[in-house]
């Protein structure tokens, strides 16, 4: 059984990994840390409150720019390995993960989408990119997203050539969705991706958390576990 904390358990994308999580067999959610969870069993307020409690296996961290960082290098320090859907992350704040990941017993991953639908989009582009002269990324989020462009869009345009345009769309009705204009001779390619849930995350949550145990290091993108790549 895979013992599992859920940071960020109050917010829309935590409610749903909670969800996913209790639906699995071989895991469950040991302990849920969110500010709006006082008094609710198992539940904390802050992740150091949380692993003074007790040390989950694995960390699932759906909060906010702000406080992601923190929560990672805490959680890895602890030993604990650690499942990363927050967006946000510096450069540097990234290169630092990697650091106590390798240099540590605790793995972490961090992907900026964990649709399956949304890898493979991202994929194709990359493919599309070496036959077709040029693209622009269009991506669009619910109007509550905080960072934009959005980690999928960064991460699309950077596994493409010809370094394409981002643009992006916040609006209330949206969830989560993705066009690469890719433009030719005399023609036009089109790859799009849409979220119609937040659901279409879970499957690829799930993964990564049964993955990351015995992934080495920081993996960078659901890729390499859906592929089989180092």
């Amino acid at each position: 059984m895979i013992d599992v904390c859920v940071s960020g358990a109050g917010g829309r994308m935590g409610q749903a990994v909670v969800g996913a999580v209790t639906r699995e067999d071989d895991m469950r959610v040991a302990m849920s840390v969110d500010p709006t969870l006082g008094g609710q069993p198992d539940s904390y307020e802050n992740l150091t409150a949380a692993l003074a409690s007790g040390t989950p296996e694995v960390m699932v961290d759906f909060t906010i720019p702000d406080t992601v960082f923190a929560n990672v290098t805490t959680a890895l320090r602890a030993g604990v390995h650690v499942v990363v859907g927050t967006t946000g992350l510096t450069d540097d704040q990234v290169a630092e993960i990697r650091a106590l990941a390798e240099g540590g017993t605790a793995n972490a991953l961090i992907a900026p989408n964990f649709a399956v639908g949304a890898v493979l989009m991202m994929r194709f582009a990359a493919e599309a990119s070496r036959h077709m002269p040029k693209a622009e990324i269009i991506e669009l989020h619910h109007d509550r997203k905080l960072d934009a462009p959005s980690g999928t869009a960064l991460r699309t345009a950077g596994l493409m050539e010809g370094d394409p345009v981002v643009h992006s769309v916040r609006l209330p009705g949206l969830v989560a969705h993705q066009e690469v204009i890719l433009g030719g001779h005399d023609e036009t390619l089109t790859i799009r991706h849409d979220s119609l849930s937040r659901e279409s995350f879970m499957p690829g949550v799930v993964m990564a958390v049964r993955a990351v145990r015995t992934r080495p290091g920081l993996t960078l993108g659901l890729e390499p576990v859906l592929f089989g790549t180092p």
